[in-house]
């Protein structure tokens, strides 16, 4: 059994010791009684945040069922972060030496002994084993059992209005049992599911847009309306399709040939072969060949009620469309999670990892990273530099609620966006012209205001917040390496002056004013099902456009797979790869307008005029170089092909 050191490394530069964060498992000296009891690990953070002395309800039952999943640390994470570390750097001599999943596991996975370890220690503590792989064993009991086998008491606590069980202290394990333990989840029983954003049309109902429409940003002026920040604003645009982004981004040479692409999400839309298929041959994006789109999905649903199952169904049908529109070539693979859990999305991360099953992932998903255990985000760290030492990479949108005050009480920024890990996609409002020229981007952050009862003015112009792309500050993730340079210090260091991982990498279209037109099939009120096309975004469409065009700069190299982008994201920072973006590009303050049906299907209910404030990201703003918006910014022409081996 090989020596543990003393914390659980990440990706910071020269890989400092930096304990008590996100993604790092510090182990404390032993009891000081050790003739008295059995020498013990800590496992920090085990007790959620929200388990304070205020909260506290008192001592649970012991005999509450409790099930826990312990996550294996495998034969050599400190090597696996290093490895993945160095494949991913271009100035490293490793750089795209890539292994392959036996030789991933062979090097880095968990060992049998590691297994029986943890397997042997759980039984003798009282609980019952019930399933697990390499990556984890799961096990069931009473909290009498579950309290001795992680040496803390559990208690009930306030939460959001209801009662949670949780450690009362830090959980531990045996030192017997340290070396194969990265973390335990389960030990709380607060729901710990992930959600998709919010700027979707669902199934049920249907959703549809009024007109009128600009055919392309500013083709069509609101004359009738009132003027916003002192002129005549255009009306949203109608939807843009594949063509248009593919062309606002400079990849119109390429099609994602040979590249194949993972799209993970809760689920699986039962239309979503139909609705795709309609949609590429509505918009040209080419129709799908034998095997190009395949799902992979588990035997059975779960928490199908929690999650609300049907409100995935459209992020589902964004997420592959997106991707197919801007790579048309590109082999897509559907993963469904068995619900929204943190654990559920795990195995399905892990699954593709496992079986090499892309070489790009888009994601969609998340939650604040306040509502996340450091044993969680270590585990899905140590899935992802699995990815990384294989040539895959993750892509995660950053959120939808801007520093996310206005909905937590708090700003903070997403989970696993936040990871040091991924590639963390930004969102912008973007103007395509005539032509498909691209015109300008501002970060995404958007204000409205309705019309006012007499047509003469917009009531509390600029308006209220309406969505905007999530960015800011790491509180528990130390900074990455390749942001050095590159991220002002003041924001690296909002936090501690040791420097944490800012969000967003990169950045795409994403607010729905300036959105991308989506086909689906939904529910009408008169009870009939039927394809609809409607505009949508959301950062849910900035990642899977993202990932795209990752996809297209993959087939442009010619060699082997980009894997975890970021060094490289940030090496080509400053050059005219980028679009900069800021949220006034045009030197005056930006809007449109928009017609909207109030029931969101049809004018029985009448209509509601607004205008839509551009630019206006909570406390976050997208300026001159790096921002907590929009990243290094969105790919521009030239970038694509930027890939090339030369």
């Amino acid at each position: 059994m090989r020596s543990r050191p003393a914390t659980r490394r990440i990706w910071a530069g020269g890989l400092a010791t930096l304990p008590l964060l996100a993604g790092a498992l510090t182990l404390t000296t032993p009891l000081a009684h050790a003739s008295e009891a059995p020498a013990r690990h800590n496992l920090p953070g085990t007790k959620p945040r929200w388990a304070t002395a205020q909260a506290d309800r008192g001592t649970a039952s012991g005999a509450a069922k409790v099930s826990v999943r312990v996550y294996l640390a495998g034969r050599d994470d400190a090597g696996l972060a290093a490895y993945a570390r160095a494949v991913s750097d271009p100035e490293s001599p490793s750089y795209g030496e890539y292994l392959s999943p036996r030789q991933a596991v062979a090097r880095f996975g968990t060992t049998d002994a590691q297994i029986r370890t943890v397997r042997s220690w759980l039984t003798s503590a009282g609980l019952k084993v019930t399933g697990g792989n390499r990556h984890y064993v799961s096990a069931t009991g009473d909290a009498a059992s579950a309290e001795a086998a992680f040496g803390t008491r559990l208690h009930e606590y306030a939460k959001d209005g209801k009662t949670y069980r949780a450690p009362a202290g830090t959980a531990s394990v045996p030192s017997s049992a340290a070396d194969a333990v990265l973390g335990v989840s389960g030990l709380d029983n607060a729901p710990r599911l992930l959600g998709h954003d919010d700027q979707l049309p669902q199934p049920k109902p249907a959703v549809v847009n009024s007109g009128p429409f600009s055919t392309d940003y500013g083709s069509d002026i609101a004359t009738s309306l009132p003027s916003a920040y002192g002129h005549k604003v255009p009306y949203a645009v109608k939807g843009y399709t594949g063509r248009q982004l593919r062309a606002a981004y400079g990849a119109k040479r390429h099609t994602g040939k040979g590249v194949r692409v993972a799209v993970v999400d809760a689920y699986t839309s039962p239309t979503l072969l139909r609705d795709t298929a309609a949609y590429a041959e509505r918009h040209g994006d080419g129709a799908w060949h034998a095997g190009q789109l395949e799902q992979v999905l588990p035997d059975r649903w779960t928490n199908t009620e929690e999650c609300d199952a049907a409100g995935w169904y459209g992020e589902q049908t964004l997420d592959v469309e997106a991707v197919h529109a801007v790579a048309p070539a590109a082999d897509i693979t559907y993963v469904g999670a068995a619900s929204c859990s943190t654990e559920d999305f795990y195995d399905a991360l892990a699954k593709v990892v496992d079986g090499h099953l892309a070489d790009m992932v888009s994601n969609s998903w998340g939650d604040f990273e306040s509502n996340v255990t450091p044993d969680v985000a270590a585990a899905y760290d140590q899935v992802f530099q699995m990815g990384a030492v294989q040539g895959t990479g993750f892509y995660f949108s950053s959120g939808d609620y801007g520093d996310t005050e206005i909905v937590t009480g708090t700003k903070q920024v997403e989970f696993p966006a936040d990871s040091a890990w991924v590639t963390a996609v930004g969102g912008t409002s973007l103007a395509v012209g005539r032509r498909d020229a691209y015109l300008w981007e501002t970060g995404w952050g958007t204000e409205r205001a309705v019309l006012s009862s007499d047509g003469t003015a917009w009531d509390g112009f600029p308006g209220t917040f309406n969505g905007a792309a999530g960015g800011g500050t790491s509180r528990t993730v130390p900074q990455p390496s390749y942001q050095r340079g590159v991220v002002p210090a003041a924001l690296a260091t909002a936090h501690g002056t040791q420097g944490n991982r800012v969000v967003p990498d990169l950045s795409a279209v994403a607010d729905p004013n300036t959105g991308f037109l989506v086909g689906q099939t939904q529910t009408f009120p008169d009870g009939s099902r039927r394809y609809n096309e409607s505009r949508v975004g959301g950062t849910s469409l900035a990642a899977p456009v993202i990932t795209a065009l990752q996809a297209l700069a993959q087939e442009a190299r010619g060699g082997p797979a980009i894997g975890f982008a970021n060094p490289v994201v940030y090496a080509k920072y400053g050059s005219r790869l980028y679009h900069d973006v800021t949220d006034t590009p045009t030197g005056v303050e930006l809007a449109v307008a928009r017609r909207d049906f109030v029931n969101g299907h049809d004018g029985s209910d009448g209509l509601v005029t607004s205008v839509r404030c551009l630019g206006k990201n909570t406390s976050l703003r997208a300026v001159r170089g790096y921002d907590p918006v929009t990243g290094v910014g969105s790919p521009a022409a030239g970038y694509v092909e930027s890939y090339r081996r030369h």
